[in-house]
């Protein structure tokens, strides 16, 4: 099968070729129609906080609506491009691996819980505590003599704003929290998944039966387990038919696929479409 040519992955160099991948903070401003038409992904974190203003913002393959007081999150990894409306303002902030690597754990959980969520409306008064967060840490941090503690608490007031709002707004994402096995079954699935597929194995190593971990998630999360592990597996092969340079044949093995056929049943069991079509979609 023919391979495309690879979009690109972006470090935070790409915006600022000055900036070290550490704990440096970009902030760029969003002003006026902006369209990003070839999906990447960035090996950094990143806010885009919205103001006002309208469109489409596309991350990992699903379409969100742009509207005024939003915060959309970026996880590294994740591929993404958006149609701004003219009317649209606001600014990205993005995060060297190193300062997301410490502050992530402010999310009150794992970044795995909040990547089907990634865009989540807050109530004007939290909009503004964020935007007054964001803006103080980037200015702690271009300051000559950072308060590295001040950077702390600056980074976890404004992440755990964004978490409460999640929390409320998602019912499952509340379901994580409140079920300590799901999330650990989640967190292992993303972990695991390329050479693990059967609900058999997490539930090993989660303890407990695959049938009780089957009634956990058909509970709580109104799907069966093998969801999870299945929408996982899809979502990686999407991510590499258009961001690696990778045959079909080669993403196949990579996510432990025996052979290419059984690939293709399953991807296009998930998708409707062929890798090949996929690839070529877009």
């Amino acid at each position: 099968m023919n391979t495309k040519p690879a979009f690109p992955t972006l470090g935070i160099d790409a915006f600022d070729s000055s900036a070290e991948s550490g704990y440096k903070l970009l902030r760029h401003e969003v002003d006026g129609k902006s369209r990003i038409e070839k999906p990447h992904k960035h090996d950094f974190f990143m806010l885009f906080v919205v103001k006002q203003g309208g469109g489409t913002h596309s991350i990992d393959f699903v379409d969100y609506p742009v509207a005024s007081g939003q915060v959309h999150l970026l996880f590294p990894g994740q591929v993404h491009h958006w149609d701004l409306d003219e009317a649209t303002s606001g600014f990205q902030l993005m995060v060297g691996r190193r300062a997301f690597e410490t502050s992530s754990n402010f999310l009150r959980l794992s970044f795995i819980s909040y990547r089907n969520h990634p865009v989540i409306d807050l109530p004007h008064a939290v909009f503004q505590a964020l935007c007054y967060e964001l803006e103080a840490l980037e200015g702690e941090l271009g300051t000559a003599l950072v308060d590295w503690d001040m950077v702390q608490l600056r980074s976890r007031v404004a992440l755990q704003l964004v978490s409460r709002e999640a929390e409320r707004i998602y019912e499952d994402i509340g379901t994580y929290r409140a079920n300590p096995i799901l999330f650990k079954y989640h967190a292992l699935v993303d972990a695991h998944f390329k050479t693990h597929k059967t609900v058999a194995f997490y539930a090993d190593q989660l303890s407990i039966s695959p049938n009780y971990l089957n009634i956990l998630c058909k509970r709580h999360l109104h799907v069966p387990a093998t969801f999870l592990i299945h929408n996982r597996v899809g979502l990686e092969a999407k991510r590499l038919l258009l961001v690696s340079g990778q045959s079909a044949k080669e993403i196949a093995f990579e996510l432990g696929f025996s052979d290419l056929p059984h690939f293709s049943n399953f991807f296009k069991a998930q998708t409707g479409l062929s890798p090949r079509a996929f690839r070529n979609s877009l």
